[in-house]
Formats: structure tokens, sequence, C-alpha cells
């Protein structure tokens, strides 16, 4: 059936919305447009045939030519001319092809449950119908046109336009040729009629910023080493194992010299040898990076993401990222990845109104735009934007072997007025503030992630008291598998960063925490949040001179680590740095070469983690309060708090107790009440001089006297040191 002239009209203008029915073979002719071509030729077969001459019918570039009906396959010949020089260049025909999607993606799609997008959405290097190329899909289904664009079209979007598969909004294209390396983007007539690029929504790489196309990655070629570790985590409760976190910004933990010009940050494969050994030397259980999906902007430290889909080019390829997981993962160490699913960036290539209208977002900014951040609220309630991001979240796991998520700004999130005016937010259907649907999603996200047996787990970032974060979705829960404790970090820091002649006034800020220590399954942050921004280091925080800060300091973090709950400190915090951190520079390692202070705070870290491992009193029972007794809780006047850690077994083998004394007063003969008798090893003395202390202690520990004391049948007689926390093991 010949073309019409509207179809021709149309193509020409790149605005056919399904250009396979115009181009390609059809009724024994071939058609074919390439702009700017002087001549085109229908090859036939393996090309030993005479090329047959095609016949302009369009004159932007559109040729049709015979072809017989027992040719099975065809290529195309196009001239060009540039002055004098004629260029002839032989290709393969996209639009003689086959869709790569089938009708089951399409349907999951638009149901919002197809929960490996990424394989069907995107780029993707493969062979189709017995060709080498790249599949191109991406959903704009507002616009009237879409073309792909690329380095090896030029960049023109009159050559390659792409078909619409209906009513699911998904435009495709397959692309023979196109290598693993090229760069792309997609080429919209928007709902407006306007022209614009926009990046892939499911690109697996981009450019390195400030450069913003979308890069075709090929299969991963990383072989994986870490089956020892999966095979544990899928097994393993992580509820009732140790769990210490180390927080980590890519960029700026470590500098290298390149010789030429200013230090830069390490990269990922640089990565992979360097951080594994210090965290284990450190003996945390987990890295936790600052979100390492590609983002424009890095004073954003990586939480306004236009790459949902692609670890950061700043640091090397996807496989390069892989190595690193990989490595932390042969050493024994897991990998948390924050996500960001709360907002999204304004910058014109990426999401933001993506086919002319609010796709990703909502169109009224009572509900599409975050009023603190100047970003975007994701529309929770479509189908498609869903399915988008429960993907993603299964990705990084599936694609990357990521142990964890902690999903940011969940609060955010959660309320419709969130950080907004009176009037200038819209309540729900029943007149409340809960964003029913986002709250329908962080479900739907927890329940996809648990259900994947893997042993991956879910990490709230949520600073309200909404009930039931990090309880299982069937029991009325969000389904997270952990929280941030955001309100024991701010009253812990109010009470360390307070003068010891007031404590006794801000006694209760150390004790609240524990009348719900356990209706969460909380994570203990001390975050990059706290040392940015004004807000200082933590040694800076801490009041006194600077004997006082580090004694405060290391007293502080013996606390938290026998606190109910899993740790977690920001990088750096481990050693003590007076400067508060900077996203563009690197951590002041310098201080450990000029400050023993500084490596011996570094050394006690080490020696919390180790302690704490191989006693399961601190970390058997975090989330139940079968695993806590106060000792005394009432000590105001003296600032003294002293508590008993317990394993679940009953009994007192192997407890811990915890004894703080939080003003710069050492206590001789100060009496403690036990739970039992025999010898109480001292495990810990913040005091030590191997840490930096002053030696105030107990010589390695104190025998329990049948003397009763604090409501216990047992005692004994301690020398607390000043600004010092004990740990004392029952044996």
């Amino acid at each position: 059936m010949p073309a019409s002239k509207d179809d021709l009209e149309s193509i020409a203008a790149g605005r056919h919305s399904d250009p396979h029915r115009v181009l390609g073979r059809h009724d024994g002719v071939v058609r074919a447009y390439r702009p700017g071509a002087e001549a085109m030729r229908v090859v036939a077969g393996d090309g030993g045939a005479a090329p047959v001459e095609m016949q302009r019918i369009h004159p932007a570039g559109v040729f049709e030519g015979p072809l017989a009906a027992e040719v099975k396959s065809y290529r195309l010949e196009a001239d060009f001319r540039s002055g004098s020089t004629t260029t002839t260049v032989r290709f393969e025909d996209p639009y003689q092809l086959w869709p790569t999607l089938g009708d089951v993606d399409l349907h999951l799609f638009g149901e919002g449950r197809h929960r490996r997008l990424w394989e069907s959405l995107g780029a993707h290097h493969r062979v189709h119908e017995g060709l080498e190329g790249v599949a191109f899909a991406v959903w704009a289904p507002n616009a009237y046109a879409v073309r792909v664009v690329g380095d090896w079209n030029h960049w023109d979007g009159r050559v390659h336009p792409m078909r619409s598969l209906g009513a699911s909004g998904v435009w495709e294209l397959f692309v023979p040729g196109v290598e693993p390396g090229a760069c792309y983007k997609f080429e919209l007539v928007d709902a407006a009629g306007n022209l614009i690029l926009k990046t892939d929504p499911m690109a697996f790489s981009m450019e390195e910023p400030p450069a913003t196309a979308s890069v075709v990655v090929g299969p991963s070629r990383h072989e994986w080493g870490d089956a020892a570790w999966m095979l544990e985590r899928a097994r393993s409760d992580l509820l009732r194992r140790p769990m210490a976190v180390y927080e980590v910004h890519l960029g700026s933990w470590r500098h290298v010299d390149t010789g030429e010009g200013p230090r830069r940050p390490l990269t990922y494969l640089e990565l992979a040898e360097e951080l594994p050994d210090y965290v284990a030397d450190l003996g945390f259980t987990h890295v936790e990076m600052m979100p390492v999906s590609e983002h424009p902007f890095g004073g954003s430290w990586g939480y306004q993401v236009s790459g949902y889909y692609a670890p950061t080019s700043r640091y090397g390829t996807p496989d390069d990222f892989r190595a690193v997981v990989d490595a932390l993962h042969r050493r024994g160490i897991g990998v948390i990845v924050d996500w960001v699913p709360a907002h999204f960036p304004r910058d014109a290539f990426a999401l933001a109104r993506f086919d002319g209208t609010a796709l990703y977002e909502h169109d009224d900014p009572r509900l599409g735009e975050h009023p603190d951040w100047g970003t975007l609220v994701f529309n929770f309630g479509r189908n498609e934007v869903r399915n988008f991001l429960v993907a993603n979240a299964l990705y990084w796991i599936d694609q990357f072997h990521v142990d964890a998520l902690r999903v940011d700004a969940v609060a955010s999130m959660l309320y419709l007025d969130y950080s907004r005016p009176a009037g200038g937010w819209i309540p729900n259907r029943f007149g409340g503030r809960e964003n029913l649907d986002a709250v329908d999603f962080l479900k739907e996200v927890n329940e996809a992630v648990f259900g994947l047996g893997t042993g991956a787990t879910v990490i709230a970032e949520e600073s309200t008291a909404w009930p039931g974060v990090s309880r299982p979705v069937y029991l009325g829960g969000l389904g997270f598998g952990f929280k941030w404790n955001m309100g024991w970090m701010h009253d812990t820091l109010e009470y360390f960063s307070s003068d010891p002649v007031y404590r006794r006034y801000r006694h209760n800020d150390l004790t609240f925490g524990l009348l719900y220590a356990w209706t969460e399954n909380f994570i203990l942050p001390l975050s990059h949040d706290e040392v940015v921004h004004g807000k200082r280091s933590l040694l800076s925080k801490m009041p006194g001179d600077r004997w006082q800060q580090l004694a405060n300091l290391r007293a502080l973090y013996a606390w938290m680590w026998a606190h109910p709950g899993k740790q977690l400190l920001f990088m750096g915090s481990e050693f003590g740095p007076e400067r508060e951190w900077d996203y563009d520079g690197e951590l002041d390692w310098w201080i450990l070469d000029q400050w023993d202070d500084h490596r011996r705070l570094r050394s006690m870290v080490a020696e919390l983690n180790r302690v704490q491992q191989v006693r399961p009193a601190l970390w058997e029972e975090d989330f139940t309060d079968r695993g806590f007794e106060w000792i005394d809780a009432g000590d105001v006047e003296r600032s003294i708090l002293s508590f008993v850690r317990r394993r679940s077994t009953g009994g007192y083998e192997g407890a811990v107790a915890c004894v703080a004394n939080l003003t710069p007063v050492p206590r001789h003969g100060y009496r403690v009440g036990l739970p039992a008798g025999g010898w109480w090893q001292e495990l810990l003395n913040t005091d030590a001089t191997e840490w930096g202390g002053g030696g105030v202690g107990n010589l390695g520990g104190v025998a329990a006297e049948p003397v009763p004391w604090h409501g216990r049948p047992w005692s004994a007689e301690l020398s607390l040191p000043p600004l010092g926390v004990l740990w004392l093991g029952a044996t």
C-alpha cells in the first residue's frame, strides 16, 4: 500500500507516532528516511547482489525501492555529499524489526507490577532478530513524538524516530550497530509541541557531570566472589546480630595525589582496594554509602538524583561499583546504600515534566513541589511512577548485591503538610494530613524487598512518631526493617554538648529514650547531618578544654555502643576531627600523623566494636526489653547512670554493666548494684591511658560482694573516671 502524503509529511516533520507503519518493508517495497541523503539503495541478502536504486518520494529525504518477497533480509545504502566529496554509508534498517517489548511487559508496567522493569525499559545492548544493537524504550505517554539521538547518529533526531506502543505510553526502537559506550538521549515533541532533550530515566550509566547524556552499558562483566556472604545473609537474622555502621561519602573519604593539579577522590576501584581494609580494621560490620545514584550537583551530596538506575560516573563504571560491593562483602562487611524516592531535582534534562506534563510529579504544586529543597515530589499514586521506584529498589539489590537501602526523608513522604504552611497543602480523601499514596508505596517497596527472601532489608530515616515504621505490613506497620532514632540522636547530642555543670538539669535527655527504645528496631545515628552546615564536628560540639572534649567524645561513643539499638557513625568521627565535614574536600587524615590522642580515639572505637561483637549481651536483645535493666537511672545530682545488658537466655551469664560518670569529677568508692556475684571484668574504660585518658579505673575488674544495693543482691565499689564510661562484664 503506498504511503500517504500525510504519513510522509509526518515522518519528515518528526511527528509520526508509528514510523514502522511507513518505513521499513511493506508489500514488496522498502521505504527509508535519511535526511540529507543524495541517493539511497536497497542491498538484498548478504550484499552479493547489485544494489537496487531507490526513488525519492519526499524532498526531505524519504526514499522507496522494490524488494522481492523471496528476499529474506536487506540493508540500506545512502550517499551523502559534502562539497565535491560523496560518502556512501551502509547500514541496517531499524524499521524492518519487531518490537523488543511484549504485551506482558506493557501490561505489568501499566498495572505497576513489573518487578524487573529495568530489563524492559532503558537501553539494552543485545541481539534482536539476528542483528546486534541496542533496544531503546522510554515511557512518555503525552509526547507527540519521541526520537532517540546519540553520537552514532550525530544527535540528529530526524534519523531515528521511535514508535508508540499504544496505550502503554511506551516508545520503542531497536537500533542496529549501536555499541556499549555510546552516548544518547531522547528527543521529544512534548505535550505542548516543544522539542526537548531528556536523559533516559532508566539509564544504567550517565556521563560524568556536568555532562548529562545517558550512556549505553553492555552486560556486566564483573565476576562476583561473594557467594558465601550472600548465602549467610539470606539465612541470618540481622536483628539478632551485631551491627555497627560506618557512614561514608565516597567523594570525600580520601583523596589521592595525581601529580597533576589538585588531589582527586578515589575511584571505585581504588575504594575497593582501601575501604574494606580500613573498615574491617575498625571492626564495623556495615558501610553505608550516601547516595551513589547519578546526580548533577555535588553539593546535594547525592540527595537530588537525576539517574536512579545509574551509579554515579564520577568514580567509574557500574562494574567498578560492583567491585566495591564485592570487595566489602569478601571482607565480611555489608553494604547499605542511601536511596531517595521522596523527591527529585528540577533539572530540565531529567525527570521534571518529562513529556511536557507532570509525569513523575504532581501537577499541583501543593502536592508536587517540596518547599524546603526546591525539588519535585513523586506522584506515588500513579502506577507507572510507583513501578519505576519499586523496581529501582529491587534493581540495586539484584544487580549490585546491596544489602540494605536506607530511605531518605521518609517523614517528608508521609505527611502532606510537611514543611508547608496552612493552606499550602491538600488533605487526603479523609480530610487528614497523611499521604496515603506514599504510605501504600512504602509498604509495597518493603514487601517487595523482603519478599525476595535474600536477607536484604530497608531502613527508614523517619523523624516523627509515626507508629510501626519498622513493624511488618501484615501487623499494620510500614514494613521497614530498621528506623533511625532521630529523637535519641537529638537528645543525646544536646546532653553531651552541654557543660557538665548543667547536666543534672538535662538528665532526662539520656533516660527518656529508654521509654520508647523497643517500639521500633532502632539504629542510633551520628550521621553526616550532625557535622555540617555550622553544626560543627562531634569533637567541637563537646564542652571544655581539649582533654575534656576528647573525654566527652569517648564517653559518648561508649554510651552509644552500650545502648540498645544498632550504631551508625559518620566517617572521620572515629578519630575526632576538629573541622566539620567538607563534601568537596577529604577527611583530615593529617591529624592522625600529628596527634596521638586522635589515633587513640580511633583505636578505642575499634575496641568498642571488638568487645561488642564478642559480647552477645550487647546486641542479642537490642529490640526487646528482655535485654536491658536499669541499675540506677536516678543519680541526677552526680550525673551518673548505670544499666545492665543481658542475653536472652534468662540469666546473667555474659551480662555487661555500663556505668557512666558524666561530670569531670572522679568518684572513688562508688557502690553499684550488680545482678550476679563473681568477678566482673573491666571490659572497657574510656579513661584508660591507651585511649588518651587519665587512667582512673579498677585494675582490670571488681569482685561483686553480697551487699544489696540498688535493689540488687550483689554490689561492688568502683572508681569512676571523670567524664568516663565503664563496661563491666560478668564472667
